[in-house]
């Protein structure tokens, strides 16, 4: 998938990408980082991933409007981070970091920080979707949460990232996940998403 991306045209409740990994966990810990760009002006799921024992198990969603924050999801915990002066309509580069002592969220190489919860942990079998934030595992999608817009470059990790590395992903150096590899990326796409070159 180097130099590609995935386009989601139209708002929908059954279009979505299931990114597939051969580490399935447990976690104790985590990172995704990826690159995206929409118009939407409601919320919408960037990142989903679910098992069994509760469908936002790592979840990345966006509130816009007044509200204007990224919430981070892990283990039916959350955190809320306020951002400020973001245009989401331009590519923008996002990052995700969970352990026990910090949860992050950077977007274009600004730090939103927040304490670590204790307990909190990633187990069973994950389903990564992307377009579509999961309410129940695997499915329960709602058109009105779905994505529309533009995303690349998706990697995720079974350890949290430090500083330097995510500035390096948004110096835009080669990093390639272990849980999700985008350039090794083994997917089904559902739908009406497309693959197109990204330039």
């Amino acid at each position: 998938m180097k130099d590609k991306l995935f386009a989601f045209p139209k708002e929908s409740s059954t279009s979505y990408v299931e990114l597939l990994s051969d580490l399935l966990g447990p976690f104790g810990e985590a990172a995704v980082c990826l690159r995206f760009r929409s118009n939407l002006t409601r919320g919408y799921s960037l990142f989903s991933l679910s098992t069994r024992d509760g469908h936002n198990t790592f979840l990345l969603y966006y509130y816009p409007g007044t509200r204007n924050q990224i919430q981070l999801w892990v283990d039916h915990t959350y955190q809320d981070y306020k951002l400020h002066g973001n245009d989401f309509t331009q590519w923008t580069s996002i990052c995700a970091s969970w352990s026990s002592s910090i949860w992050a969220v950077w977007i274009d190489g600004t730090p939103y920080k927040e304490d670590g919860v204790p307990n909190v942990k990633i187990s069973g079998v994950p389903v990564i979707i992307i377009g579509q934030k999961q309410t129940s595992h695997g499915g329960g999608f709602k058109a009105s949460e779905s994505f529309v817009g533009e995303i690349t470059d998706i990697n995720m990790w079974d350890k949290a990232l430090t500083d330097e590395n995510m500035m390096d992903y948004f110096a835009a150096n080669e990093m390639s996940g272990n849980v999700i590899n985008w350039n090794a990326l083994n997917y089904n796409l559902i739908g009406e998403v497309k693959k197109r070159p990204y330039v």
